[in-house]
């Protein structure tokens, strides 16, 4: 996700979104075809990877400007009915069946119906389509992973009652399932827009609040809100997304952009209150960990011994304070701070350097002169090093006496790289939220061969133990088995967790309402403009 985690693919994918009030015609100021007095204006990037637009193929949080699902996350991150109107669960809480709107249509005026939502899901499943997220946020549907596999021609577990009703059956009760279907893998597509090819997403024909008008690559994307939107007009007319118009901080200070994200580098500055632009700076604490893999398929770090020493030789304080100044959290485990589940008694493994050379000449490699070549694969241009990656490498060779091969890959597929197993025995990862549970954590990313595990790791108690989770209906136990499963991670060692991202972001007086929340949401239908 959210989807989705941390990569350079969610910074380049559209970032955020809109607003600004009406002024008189003879004060208007057009550009861009539209008055920018109408319009919130971002400054962003793009992908040259357009499977990053696709909802069922994306790794981030996808655009939901353009897309809508059946549920959605709220400003406070609560399920609530979005093309779904209603839904009843049996008693096992095994079948959903969802009513969809009947003042639901896509952005050409066709109605939405069930039949849309399953095209979509089958289309997400789709072996042709390859999506590496599809077993992640529909596998719990009966018959997604023998679609994904080509095992059977539809979803046996999604059925179409009527135009309206649609009825989902799930292989257990799992009460993060809803919550699942807030990600863009389940986000309802139109069968003869996606069609035309792999450019269908530079003119989507959507369901969301706004309608994709006009992309120009290198210089904007702009949207126009949907005024026939099932859940209500959005109160701004326009969103503008400028493409790499320059340091959002700059932009945001010339009143060139409403909004910006403010940088480490920035940061600083803005946090001291005698600062004018600390009266428009928002914080918070992201639901994102930071994290290297290992990958333990692989020599050295089949061994947990090897795996342990490395993470033993890791300097967590001086890296959060030399390379994030002191404005991140140091992670010493997989959740982050803010979401059910984080345990605050958690030690992690410490930083020990002795006891890290001991761990290593106790492995079956019998020390560093064993060890084979050690590759670490970053997203990056060239032979540029990046600051975490020097960090990490600086400390390995200091403390244990190993050195470090580095290899970038194009930021643009970098992900697509690391499914596919094109990776060294380390490389980057991180993970956001996509909805406030656990089980987004833990079983997504670390139970046997899901395909998130890019890692490889495997260690079945923990794998029982997150089973058992899924379907435990108590609260209070289900919270102590994941922080049990949180402990057994960070024993076995199979990354090392590094940092908790903080939030810094810039919002005009005038741009009211804006959702400052952990997990990014549909926040610009929740915002207006006053005096822009």
């Amino acid at each position: 996700m959210n989807r989705k985690y941390i990569s350079i693919l969610i910074l380049l994918s559209l970032t955020a979104s809109l607003l600004l009030t009406a002024s008189a015609p003879n004060s208007l100021d057009f550009q861009y075809g539209i008055p920018l007095e109408q319009a919130l204006v971002y400054n962003g990037g793009e992908s040259a990877n357009l499977r990053d637009y696709d909802p069922a193929t994306t790794y981030s949080s996808g655009d939901k400007l353009v897309f809508s699902g059946l549920v959605q996350l709220d400003p406070n991150l609560n399920i609530r009915p979005d093309l779904a109107e209603t839904w009843q669960v049996s008693a096992d809480g095994t079948v959903y069946t969802f009513t969809i709107r009947d003042n639901a249509n896509f952005h050409n005026g066709r109605k939405v119906t069930a039949q849309d939502v399953a095209f979509s899901w089958e289309r997400a499943a789709s072996p042709e389509l390859a999506s590496d997220t599809a077993l992640t946020y529909l596998g719990d549907i009966v018959g997604v992973r023998e679609k994904v596999l080509g095992e059977a021609e539809t979803i046996s577990g999604v059925k179409v009652i009527d135009e309206r009703t649609l009825q989902v059956t799930i292989d257990a009760p799992k009460p993060y399932f809803l919550m699942k279907l807030t990600f863009p893998t389940s986000y309802v597509v139109d069968e003869e827009n996606v069609a035309v090819g792999e450019e269908w997403v530079l003119q989507p024909n959507g369901t969301g609040p706004y309608k994709l008008v006009e992309w120009r690559s290198y210089e904007y994307i702009l949207y126009e809100a949907n005024y026939d939107f099932y859940l209500g007009a959005p109160a701004v007319p326009y969103v503008l997304v400028k493409l790499y118009a320059g340091d959002d901080v700059r932009l945001f200070e010339t009143g060139e952009v409403d909004v910006a994200g403010v940088g480490l580098y920035s940061a600083e500055r803005i946090l001291d209150p005698t600062e004018p632009l600390n009266a428009n700076l928002l914080t918070g604490v992201d639901l994102c960990t930071s994290y290297v893999v290992f990958d333990t398929t692989v020599p050295p770090f089949d061994d947990v011994n090897v795996r342990k020493a490395f993470s033993m030789a890791f300097d967590r304080q001086r890296y959060v304070e030399v390379l994030y100044r002191g404005l991140a959290l140091p992670a010493v485990g997989l959740y982050p701070p803010g979401l059910p589940g984080f345990d605050y008694g958690l030690e992690g493994l410490p930083f020990d350097p002795e006891q890290a050379r001991e761990l290593l000449a106790q492995s079956k490699y019998g020390g560093p002169a064993g060890l084979p070549e050690i590759v670490y694969t970053n997203a990056g241009i060239g032979s540029y090093v990046g600051g975490n990656v020097a960090a990490l490498a600086e400390m390995w060779e200091q403390y244990l006496g190993v050195r470090i091969k580095v290899e970038n890959l194009d930021y643009n597929f970098y992900y697509e790289q690391i499914f596919s197993g094109n990776h060294g025995q380390i490389f980057d990862g991180g993970w956001c939220a996509d909805y406030p549970d656990p089980e987004n954590f833990a079983d997504v990313l670390f139970h046997s061969g899901v395909p998130q595990n890019h890692g490889g790791y495997s260690n079945p108690q923990l794998d029982a133990l997150l089973e058992s989770a899924r379907i435990e209906p108590d609260v209070a136990k289900r919270i102590d088995m994941y922080q049990q499963a949180e402990r057994m991670i960070v024993n076995d060692a199979p990354a090392i967790f590094t940092t908790h991202s903080l939030s810094f972001v810039l919002v005009k007086p005038y741009v009211k309402g804006y959702p400052n929340t952990p997990i990014g949401i549909s926040g610009e239908r929740y915002m207006w403009l006053d005096g822009k």
